[in-house]
């Protein structure tokens, strides 16, 4: 990304770094790699690919004063969900309730204090992807880790697990850095929801939410991984994601950005086992001064594999997208189908979007294609509606959010498009999404189902 980050040396100095690793008692492993990762926060550049330093968007991040140690009062919350495993994370902490039933069948949530004690192959694992980060963002999200578990799916567990995660902001300067690894054995079935909201805003300083997932899918494993980003638009927000896919595995990695003031997501999946597909598929509302930048890159390396990325963003006022798509396909990854779409829709002369599709193909046996546009509103189609007695702003809402809900429709959530409206309609109005009590902004029940555009993504029981 092309702008400098202001005073930069003051966001974080190596004894907070170190007071951190001894209030969360790290072994020596996480502590050599704070240090290390620390070290790497100074060096790096936030876009370490030259290619595309001039297209990010990452100008007035100052987070100053940041604060990994911050402590307050847990925040009020909703009744729990029936049968859902819920995660909290706020100022007090981590709090994990495992349904009985489900923990009764083998599924096991291992917190991060946990995982330190554990130490051996259970810490090697919680801390792979993180070892050398490639960017100055990241380094300082594995430097500042203080949330985190570890969830394990036995192989044979058919029953679908249904995990609601809630990451609460409330402090000011607050930095919560959570590192989650996943093992879904085979035949499992796993929707996680992760859920990022801002408590009354609190007007002072700029705020920290990185979110790091790796997730290996077994043998026939179907995994739908949803991120509702709702934060203030004082929360700089860093979002790691990787999985590795089984045979004949289906993952969904579905994300919908509505809040925030920076927010930087980088996906990356390795399509390994035989038959696995996978779905990229991201949304985003951009207004006033937010920012986006995606990077999605599907690497194929089994034969037979599916993979497509759909990303589309409105964007108003003096908001920025970016959004880049790459697809590798190995050299004996023959019969891969892949598809990478990117779409942007300016409302405004102040608003910027650019989308970077890239195909990288070393085996002839294969079909992929890729779509790109960035364009404002089709006035005739404002026209049209017009003619049915709609009002201009209406009419361009409307064409706005059907935009958006070509890639809704095409998750294989039941529905997701109705649940994630109420809060389109709350940033639509310009309003922020807000968690307090009686209005909390969650997601209720969901199931995965079939819909047209994918009929085989469907679970045997509703996710609960």
């Amino acid at each position: 990304m092309a702008a400098a980050v202001s005073r930069l040396h003051d966001w974080l100095t190596v004894d907070q770094v170190r007071d951190l690793s001894r209030s969360l008692a790290d072994p020596e492993p996480v502590r050599v790699q704070r240090l290390d990762s620390f070290e790497r926060f100074r060096e790096l550049p936030i876009e370490p690919n030259p290619l595309y330093r001039g297209y990010g968007y990452f100008t007035g991040v100052d987070l100053t004063g940041l604060d990994a140690q911050a402590q307050g009062p847990r925040v009020d919350r909703p009744p729990a969900l029936e049968g859902v495993v819920r995660i909290v994370h706020d100022a007090a902490g981590t709090t994990i309730d495992v349904p009985p039933a489900t923990a009764a069948g083998g599924v096991r949530i291992v917190p991060l204090a946990d995982v330190w004690a554990a130490g051996g192959g259970t810490l090697s694992t919680f801390l792979r992807g993180s070892e050398a980060p490639s960017d100055r963002l990241n380094a300082l999200a594995s430097v500042l880790v203080n949330r985190g578990y570890r969830l394990e799916i036995p192989d044979g567990f058919t029953h679908p697990v249904r995990v609601q995660e809630f990451s609460i902001l409330s402090r000011p300067h607050e930095a919560m850095s959570i590192r989650r690894s996943i093992r879904a054995g085979d035949g499992a079935q796993l929707l996680l929801t992760e859920e990022v909201f801002s408590a009354p805003s609190i007007p002072e300083g700029q705020r920290l939410y990185a979110s790091s997932s790796d997730v290996d899918l077994g043998a026939r494993t179907k995994g739908v991984f949803l991120t509702v980003h709702g934060p203030d638009l004082r929360t700089v927000s860093i979002y790691r994601r990787t999985a590795t896919t089984g045979p004949d595995a289906r993952l969904a990695w579905l994300w919908n950005g509505l809040g925030g003031f920076r927010s930087k997501i980088r996906n990356q999946t390795q399509l390994v086992g035989t038959g696995s597909h996978v779905d990229d598929l991201q949304t985003f509302y951009g207004a006033k001064n937010q920012s986006y930048d995606s990077a999605v890159d599907f690497t194929h390396v089994g034969t037979d594999t599916h993979g497509q990325s759909i990303t589309r963003g409105v964007f108003t006022d003096e908001a920025r997208g970016m959004s880049r798509g790459l697809v590798r396909i190995e050299p004996e990854a023959r019969k891969t189908i892949a598809y990478v779409s990117e779409h942007a829709m300016l409302l405004s002369r102040g608003a910027r979007s650019d989308t970077i599709p890239i195909l990288e193909i070393l085996c002839r046996d294969v079909k992929a294609t890729h779509s790109t546009s960035v364009a404002p509103v089709d006035p005739e189609k404002v026209f049209y509606l017009e003619t049915r007695g709609i009002s201009p702003p209406e009419s361009v809402k409307m064409i706005s959010e059907g935009f958006l809900s070509y890639v809704l429709e095409r998750s294989p959530v039941a529905g997701l498009r109705e649940f994630l409206y109420p809060s389109l309609e709350t940033r639509w109005a310009g309003r922020e999404l807000v968690w307090k009590s009686g209005a909390f902004p969650i997601l209720p029940f969901l199931s995965v189902a079939g819909t047209e555009a994918a009929p085989e993504w469907r679970f045997d029981t509703k996710l609960r």
